[in-house]
């Protein structure tokens, strides 16, 4: 029996397959969807989130590492696994026993895998990472065609796609993001040129916004758990059906008290009640990914109404004010993320307040807290 904490994490399938299903219909016709379920699906949870998407159609996934890859094929996914971030040498040999399939973006790793490729007496395919703007993994443009000519030379490597990825699609307006598309298209690898070659470079924003960079397959990420890449902007330009946020994140009252004014509330005092305060305690801190720059900044929702967070959040207890919220009692239920009744607190909401994106609290709340999966 494992015991249940106060502070629970709810999934929504039909969200997730919703989402999917929507990125599908705003692709173009017959490119993959590839799902992005690194990071623990972005602190969703990868393996079920992953069967998830697999029930909604999907046959592509992309993880960080090849831990991740591995944790995927043992819990039965039995598609297409793409592995971001490289290897270790001593991790070649898994790509092989697990059918995985490696981004490389140096001749080394190349010369690696074709080796084990010898050894084993098999064939791995690879896709080739290009850094076309970006400025982070991947050859430059113009070591490419020098590139892909030794990578074909080498025994039991297959060269079956190409890759890139886009800074700056979360702009619709971005020119760089076309010029971008136009750097990568000049490689040569258009589905007209080769037509069994992967292409890839489009991530949620380039679905969202520059549907013509599509190639033969899109990478879908924030956008299949609910956000959109440039937050509430995103959500206001929509047209017609949106993205649907997945997670939300509740726990409950453990006291309540009334203190008087000119009262200090939690370490440092740094908010001082200034008239007499009804405060409820919440068992959630940071440790639970309620980060502590939220300090005097964050709201809860408690009986359909927002209570601020008052004072410095502690590891595992912060205090809200509930002067103004009737019959606030020990057991009430207070969402952190997600709805109640007719108020809503949305990842793009607390980011703004954090001073970062929705992506990191999807993450500290996910991969902090325990998980429900809900129809």
């Amino acid at each position: 029996m494992v015991a249940k904490s106060f502070n629970q994490i709810e999934i929504s399938k039909s969200a997730l397959q919703h989402n999917y299903k929507l990125l599908k219909k705003l692709s173009r016709a017959n490119t993959r969807l590839l799902a992005m379920v690194k990071a623990d699906a972005y602190g969703h949870g990868m393996l079920d989130s992953a069967r998830v998407f697999q029930e909604a159609g999907c046959r592509d996934f992309g993880v960080a590492e090849i831990g991740e890859a591995v944790q995927l094929r043992k819990s039965g996914i039995d598609d297409n696994i793409f592995v971001f971030l490289g290897f270790a040498p001593g991790d070649v040999p898994l790509f092989f026993t697990h059918e995985i399939i490696p981004i490389i973006y140096d001749i080394e790793s190349a010369r690696t895998l074709s080796s084990e490729a010898v050894t084993q007496n098999k064939e791995i395919t690879v896709h080739v990472k290009v850094d076309c703007g970006m400025t982070r993994l991947g050859i430059m443009p113009d070591e490419f065609e020098e590139f892909v000519a030794v990578l074909q030379t080498l025994p039991g490597i297959k060269y079956g796609g190409l890759a890139s990825h886009y800074p700056r699609a979360d702009e619709p307006n971005s020119l760089h993001t076309r010029e971008q598309f136009l750097r990568f298209e000049c490689l040569g690898v258009s589905e007209s040129k080769v037509p069994e070659l992967v292409a890839h470079t489009a991530n949620s924003g380039g679905i969202l916004y520059f549907p013509d960079s599509s190639c033969s397959m899109v990478r879908a990420g924030i956008s299949l758990y609910g956000y959109y890449p440039d937050g509430d902007d995103g959500v206001k330009r929509a047209n017609g059906e949106k993205l649907q946020p997945v997670m939300s994140f509740k726990t409950s009252v453990l006291q309540v008290k009334t203190v008087p004014a000119d009262t200090g509330v939690s370490y440092g005092h740094t908010y001082v009640t200034d008239r007499e305060t009804t405060v409820a305690v919440l068992p959630v801190g940071y440790e639970d990914g309620l980060s502590r720059s939220l300090s005097n900044k964050g709201e809860v929702l408690i009986h359909g109404k927002r209570a601020a967070i008052i004072g410095r959040i502690c590891m595992n207890l912060c205090m809200v004010d509930v002067t103004e919220i009737e019959g606030v009692q020990a057991g009430d239920e207070v969402v952190l993320l997600g709805s109640q009744q007719d108020e809503i607190i949305s990842g793009d909401a607390i980011a703004k307040l954090m001073g970062s994106i929705s992506y990191e609290v999807l993450c500290l709340f996910g991969n902090n807290n325990q998980r429900t999966y809900v129809e």
